[in-house]
């Protein structure tokens, strides 16, 4: 069971009923009421608006999905909607994306205050910024019926999520027919490409459709069983974290197993390859590790960077700050007085009781690619759940052909990840990150959105290019 008890999945009904009438009768008004004024612990003043609430996508069971929309900061009209979706299955996007990675609000370590988050992909006012708690049970999303949490998976999520997106829409209006983007890492390896999916599918049966998606992007991403594991074990052998032996083993009996349901002799060589690897956060492979006691497995798998000093413990402050009350009421999160509820950063039910996920996605990226949606994949090079190995053997598996071939792109004058562009795909490394690219690297993650969104290649610096002859010379004369 959850650490949430299922009180809280019962929210204060009258206020519920209230608010879910409220937006059904008039989208607008409610929009105005899902206007956040100032959050809890936020000693600045910001340059844009920002939205909080819940949209109810199944009125027979009550399931309701929680989302956080902070706008463009300069010309929002004008600006693209790019929604942001965390894996898992079962994390937070409130979590993740928003508080440690890609959105403006951060929280600081002492779990009360925010911080501006300079690289935030709504700056410069480059696009409007929507965060979703996908399926229902993961951060505040709920439903009024309990067996909804434990029959969550990749179906049921695709369907929620579009019809999250069209009644969403309805409350805001003037994003009909916007230019719109989804992003997302890890599990929504599998959630964004079927969402994708999902809407193009949808579009094509409703020429009407107020969803004008142009492309999607994913990073560090679960995209096929088979190459994510290889891939793995590949990355986890050349980087010195396993012996040879256990590396052998683990291709011998895992490399084919599910990753949700792997068999009992892989669950052991893949508990020695832990033992092998020690006390290292996997995601982030030459970061340090949160030692604070009490934290879950979770927690000790992130790190952040505060004022310039790293804080591996950052998930133990957004528990703190998500949990109170405070907050919550400042986000128009509705809870009964009574309730014990208790908000996570992943829920270990969703996870536990998922019940569809397909081996692969490769056939999904043809289909998408042949619709002509923008479609980019980016990789954190120092990230060993989802490895660039495990990306390279999905995208090899693709058998696309090159466009412009593997090069470096840089970054301050610094080599910040490579690049290689297929027809009807784009792959990116990003130097030095982890599974979290936006936390890892945020300038650098800043630089991949704007391309993305600009369609423009992540080319080498002209000044680069232009000593590209010198440099091989020097080389030539090394090897000499």
């Amino acid at each position: 069971m959850s650490a949430w008890s299922w009180d809280f999945v019962i929210f204060v009904l009258i206020s519920v009923q209230c608010s879910l009438t409220l937006s059904d009768s008039d989208p607008i008004a409610q929009q105005k009421l899902d206007q956040v004024k100032d959050l809890p612990g936020q000693n600045f003043n910001v340059e844009f608006e920002h939205y909080a609430g819940y949209v109810t996508v199944n009125q027979e069971s009550g399931r309701a999905l929680f989302y956080w929309l902070t706008e463009a900061v300069e010309d929002p009209a004008s600006k693209p909607l790019v929604l942001w979706l965390n894996g898992g299955p079962g994390c937070s996007s409130i979590a993740y994306g928003m508080a440690e990675e890609l959105g403006p609000f951060h929280v600081q370590k002492d779990g009360k205050s925010l911080y501006l988050n300079p690289y935030s992909w709504n700056n410069g006012g480059m696009a409007n910024l929507l965060f979703l708690d996908s399926p229902v049970g993961v951060g505040y999303s709920y439903s009024n019926t309990t067996s909804d949490i434990y029959n969550n998976g990749d179906k049921r999520t695709a369907a929620d999520s579009l019809e999250f997106l069209l009644n969403w829409i309805e409350r805001f209006p003037e994003y009909k027919g916007r230019d719109f983007y989804i992003t997302g890492e890890s599990y929504a390896g599998h959630y964004v490409p079927q969402l994708s999916q999902a809407i193009v599918r949808h579009n094509k049966a409703n020429v009407e459709s107020p969803i004008n998606l142009k492309g999607y992007m994913v990073g560090n991403a679960l995209i096929d069983d088979y190459s994510d594991h290889i891939g793995r074990y590949e990355y986890m052998w050349a980087s010195g974290l396993i012996s040879d032996q256990t590396y052998k083993k683990l291709n011998k009996v895992c490399s084919n197993e599910s990753f949700f349901n792997p068999a009992q002799q892989c669950v052991e060589i893949t508990d020695i390859a832990y033992q092998e690897m020690g006390n290292i956060d996997f995601y982030s492979i030459f970061t340090p590790t949160c030692t604070t006691n009490g934290i879950t497995k979770r927690l000790m798998r992130r790190w952040h960077k505060v004022q310039q000093s790293y804080d591996p413990c950052t998930q133990q402050h957004s528990l703190v700050y998500f949990n109170s009350p405070e907050v919550q009421n400042a986000l128009h999160v509705y809870q009964s007085n009574n309730t014990s509820r208790r908000w996570e950063i992943c829920s270990d039910a969703v996870e536990m009781y998922w019940k569809d996920s397909p081996t692969s996605m490769l056939d999904l990226y043809h289909e998408l690619i042949s619709s002509g949606l923008r479609i980019w994949v980016y990789s954190g090079d120092t990230d060993g759940v989802i490895p660039v190995t495990s990306t390279h053997y999905s995208i090899d598996a693709l058998n696309l052909t090159t466009i412009n071939p593997w090069h470096a792109w840089y970054e301050d004058g610094q080599v910040a990840g490579r690049t290689q562009t297929y027809e009807g795909l784009t792959y990116v490394t990003v130097r030095g990150a982890g599974h979290e690219v936006p936390l890892h690297k945020p300038k650098q993650a800043l630089t991949l959105i704007k391309s993305f969104l600009a369609g423009t290649s992540m080319a080498p610096s002209e000044q680069v290019i232009k000593s590209k002859t010198s440099a091989s010379e020097k080389l030539q004369t090394f090897i000499i």
